[in-house]
């Protein structure tokens, strides 16, 4: 106990950690959380003072459960492991919900951050980290068409940088988030850097850029920058025409990519989708890979002339993702009815399950190996 002590003052000292900081560092490191060892997934806090904690996760069937108190005051709660997945948990302690403080992986949702497990498969396998990485990088640009100054999120392939690449040039995938999300989504929860990293790294994939914009047209950046929100342009498809004439103008001025309509494809999921048949609609000349998911459409003379268009100019992969359990697969069966009838080659891509990111991954992991071929 004496040398315990006097190892706590010497880290006090060394690290200059309050009491309670350090008490914060003793625990974590006392409480391995999340483990996966001989076939099962075990969940942990130390919380000595507490009187009940709860676990909540993705990989629960029937909501929460209670968790176990050990005589070391660390709760923890094992499962046989789940399916090859990435899911979200948190524990409730004494009714105060909280995230695993043993577990530095986090992912932001709007204005909720919760703790991530991935349990590794071959259904996972493409969101860990590739040995080849490709940069993010955070773009300030403006958007004369909102009369705001925003902000997007850029992914460069593994080799941009390289001197012997400086002649070469890209393609351009321009990824969109769905309704609550921002820049952030599709890199945070969507793991879109390591999925192209694995794909690319694999030869599964082409070399590309994927550009991810702040869907929402009154917003300078994500919330977590406390930039307050900004009337901008008001018009009809505002974002979507700053889509066309600011940020896919910027990305081919700023960065070495092919401007050509073969060399562009967009898509989107939810509120994304909307904006992926929305742009390409009002747009019929600039992207040749078309691929909503999880967004539908409704039969309308309009809807319909869009698609015509569509038609007209000519394209390489219209390509349709939704799970059959989600609200918008009724939609969903509706814009394939419509593009069947008007003699349009699409590929309706229908997994199951819902409106979740789940099922977006699996998305941009399966389209990924079709875009630039």
């Amino acid at each position: 106990m004496k040398k315990l002590l006097v190892l706590a003052s010497a880290l006090i000292l060394s690290l200059g950690l309050s009491a309670q900081e350090l008490g914060n560092f003793v625990g974590i490191r006392n409480a391995v959380s999340p483990e996966m060892k001989d076939g099962k997934l075990t969940l942990r806090l130390a919380a000595p003072y507490a009187t009940r904690v709860q676990l909540n996760g993705g990989f629960l069937a029937n909501g929460a459960v209670e968790m176990k108190r050990n005589d070391q005051g660390v709760w923890e709660y094992s499962l046989d492991m789940p399916a090859p997945e990435l899911y979200t948990y948190n524990f409730v302690v004494d009714g105060v919900s909280v995230n695993d403080p043993a577990n530095v992986l986090q992912q932001r949702d709007g204005t909720r951050y919760l703790s991530i497990v991935i349990v590794p498969g071959e259904f996972t396998e493409n969101y860990f980290e590739a040995n080849q990485r490709g940069n993010l990088t955070k773009v300030w640009y403006d958007s004369p068409t909102l009369g705001l100054n925003r902000r997007m999120y850029v992914y460069t392939p593994y080799g941009y940088d390289d001197a012997k690449n400086k002649k070469v040039k890209y393609p351009v995938l321009y990824l969109l988030h769905g309704g609550g999300g921002d820049e952030d989504a599709w890199s945070n929860m969507g793991r879109a850097c390591q999925i192209m990293d694995n794909l690319i790294e694999k030869g599964l994939a082409e070399p590309m850029l994927i550009v991810m914009p702040n869907g929402n047209a009154n917003q300078t950046a994500a919330s977590p920058l406390q930039i307050a929100n900004k009337q901008g342009q008001s018009q009809p498809n505002a974002y979507v025409k700053s889509l066309a004439e600011d940020i896919v103008p910027y990305i081919e001025s700023h960065y070495r990519v092919i401007a050509k309509k073969s060399a562009r494809a967009v898509g989107g999921l939810s509120m994304g989708g909307g904006h992926t048949t929305a742009v390409t609609g009002l747009y019929p000349d600039m992207f040749d890979y078309i691929c909503p998911m999880s967004c539908g459409m409704s039969d309308t003379p309009e809807n319909r002339a869009a698609l015509q268009g569509i038609k007209k100019a000519g394209y390489k992969l219209y390509w349709v993702g939704c799970g059959d359990d989600d609200f918008a697969y009724p939609g969903t069966q509706v814009m394939d009815k419509m593009l069947t009838e008007l003699d349009m080659p699409h590929t309706m891509f229908i997994s199951d399950g819902g409106h979740t990111w789940s099922n977006w991954r699996y998305y941009l992991n399966t389209v990924g190996k079709l875009l630039f071929k």
